[in-house]
C-alpha cells in the first residue's frame, strides 16, 4: 500500500490546513532550532497494531513544527520510538519514513507460529464458540508448553534488524553515535530565556541532550528494565548488541508471543553489584533471563523524564491510545478474561502515578481507537487508514488545547511546593 493513501487522503489534509490556520505561532516550547522547530519529548504508549493510530499523531505534531528530543515507550510504543530514534537526527521528520516501514509489511507475518497456533488466534479475534476454543486450544498445548507462547517472534525482530539497518544502525554503538549527534551540523539548538511574562526573549545556544527509554519486563527477577539505559546488565560488550533486541523484548504479549530470551549474561562480584544498584537483586545473577510485554510494568511510561523540583524548558508530550477504565469489563468469555487481566496488571503502575500528579493530564492526548482489536494483525487498509487519521485528529485536538504558558505556571507552583516541604 502506498503512503499517500495515509498522507493525502482527504481527512488528513483538512485536519492539516485547518490546524495550520488555529495554532499559527503558537508556542509549546522553549527549546527551538535555527528552523524555528520547537522541541519535546515523547512518550507512547503501548496497544498493540493499534500503534499505527501513534503514527497519524506524530505525524501531525511533525507538520506543526515539532520536533523531538528525548523518547520513550512499551510495546507498540517502543516500535514507534525506536523507528524514530533510528530514523536520523533529531530534527529530521521520522513518521513518513515510519508509514512506508508500515505500508510495506503485511503485519499477518508477526503471527509466525505454526499452522495451529495461527487458527487458534483467529478463533479467538473471529469470536468462536466455546467448543471451536476447546478443539483449537487443546492443538495449542504444545505451544504454551515447550515454548512458552504461540509465536516465537522471529519474524518481527528480522523486520525490526533490516530496518535499523537501512538506516546505518547495525548495533547499539551505531545508534547511541545517531542519539549522541543531537541535531544535524547545519542546524543549531536555542533556549527562550524570559524571566517573567513580558520580558523580551532572549535566546541561548545550547548543547544537544536526549535520552531514549523501551520498558521491557525481566519476568526472570521480576524486574521492570529500561533498555538502553540498563544494557550492561545483559551483554558484555554492549556495543556490538543488536538495538532489535530491545523492542523484541517490549513487546513480547504474554502468551501470543513466546517471551525474549538473552543468554550469557554475565555473572560474578561486579555484575551483581550493578544488578542490585538497578533492580535490587538479592539472590545470584542469573545466566540467562527471559522478557515479557513491558506493559505488564509500565504501558504508558510517562513519568520517565519526570523531574518534581524542576520547571522544565519543553514539556514531555504523551500520546495514549484510548482512556482507560473507560467502560466496565464483560468477562464471559476466556478470551475477554485474558485480556482483561492483561490489562488489569499493564494499566496499574501508570494509573497511580497519574493520579498522584494531575499536572500530567495537560501533558496527554488520548487517542479514540473505536472498535479495533489491538491484536488484530490481519487489519485491512481501510482499518490502518482509520487508525492513522484518529492518530491525526486527536493530535489536531491535543495541539489546540495545549498552553505551554500555563503548564509551566503549574510545573512552578509544584516545583515550589516540593522545595518547601
Amino acid at each position: 500500500m502506498d503512503k499517500r493513501k495515509f498522507t493525502e487522503n482527504g481527512a488528513v489534509l483538512a485536519i492539516i490546513k485547518d490546524l495550520k490556520e488555529q495554532i499559527k505561532g503558537k508556542k509549546f516550547s522553549d527549546i527551538i532550532d535555527n528552523n524555528n522547530y520547537q522541541y519535546v519529548d515523547l512518550v507512547q504508549e503501548g496497544g498493540g497494531v493499534l500503534g499505527i493510530a501513534l503514527v497519524g499523531y506524530v505525524y501531525v505534531l511533525e507538520k506543526m513544527g515539532i520536533r523531538f528530543l528525548s523518547l520513550a515507550g512499551t510495546s507498540a510504543g517502543s516500535i514507534n520510538t525506536m523507528l524514530m530514534a533510528a530514523a536520523g537526527t533529531c530534527d529530521v521528520e521520522k513518521s513518513e519514513w515510519i508509514l512506508d516501514c508500515l505500508c510495506n509489511k503485511n503485519l499477518y507475518d508477526f503471527v509466525d507460529g505454526d499452522r495451529d497456533a495461527r487458527e487458534f488466534i483467529d478463533a479467538l479475534l473471529s469470536d468462536a464458540g466455546n467448543l471451536k476454543l476447546i478443539i483449537k486450544g487443546y492443538q495449542v498445548v504444545d505451544n504454551f508448553k515447550d515454548d512458552l507462547g504461540l509465536n516465537p517472534g522471529n519474524n518481527f525482530h528480522q523486520w525490526m534488524t533490516n530496518l535499523l539497518s537501512q538506516k546505518g544502525i547495525k548495533n547499539y554503538a551505531d545508534l547511541k553515535a545517531l542519539r549522541e549527534k543531537g541535531v544535524s551540523d547545519k542546524n543549531k539548538l536555542y533556549r527562550i530565556n524570559k524571566v517573567n511574562p513580558g520580558d523580551k526573549e532572549e535566546y541561548k545556544r545550547i548543547d544537544h541532550w536526549s535520552e531514549m527509554a523501551i520498558i521491557a519486563a525481566d519476568i526472570t527477577t521480576e524486574s521492570k528494565i529500561i533498555f538502553p539505559k540498563m544494557i550492561d546488565l545483559f551483554y558484555s560488550n554492549p556495543e556490538v548488541q543488536n538495538p532489535a533486541d530491545f523492542v523484541r523484548a517490549s513487546m513480547s504479549i504474554p502468551l501470543f508471543f513466546a517471551p525474549f530470551k538473552i543468554k550469557n549474561i554475565p555473572t560474578g562480584a561486579d555484575a551483581w553489584n550493578k544488578w542490585n544498584e538497578a533492580t535490587c537483586l538479592r539472590t545470584s545473577v542469573p545466566s540467562e533471563v527471559m522478557f515479557m510485554d513491558g506493559g505488564i510494568i509500565s504501558n504508558f511510561p510517562i513519568d520517565i523524564f519526570h523531574e518534581n523540583l524542576n520547571v522544565p524548558a519543553s514539556p514531555t508530550f504523551g500520546i495514549k491510545l484510548g482512556y482507560d477504565k473507560n467502560e466496565i469489563n464483560k468477562n464471559e468469555k476466556f478470551p475477554n478474561l485474558i485480556s482483561s487481566m492483561f490489562d488489569t496488571a499493564r494499566y496499574g503502575y501508570d494509573a497511580e502515578f497519574l493520579r498522584k500528579n494531575p499536572d500530567f493530564k495537560n501533558l496527554i492526548g488520548y487517542i479514540d481507537t473505536g472498535s479495533h482489536n489491538w491484536l488484530n494483525f490481519n487489519l485491512t487498509d481501510d482499518a490502518k487508514i482509520d487508525l492513522f487519521i484518529r492518530g491525526a485528529q486527536h493530535a489536531a485536538d491535543f495541539l489546540n488545547r495545549f498552553n505551554w504558558e500555563e503548564y509551566k505556571k503549574i510545573r512552578k507552583a509544584k516545583s515550589d511546593y516540593y522545595k518547601s516541604v
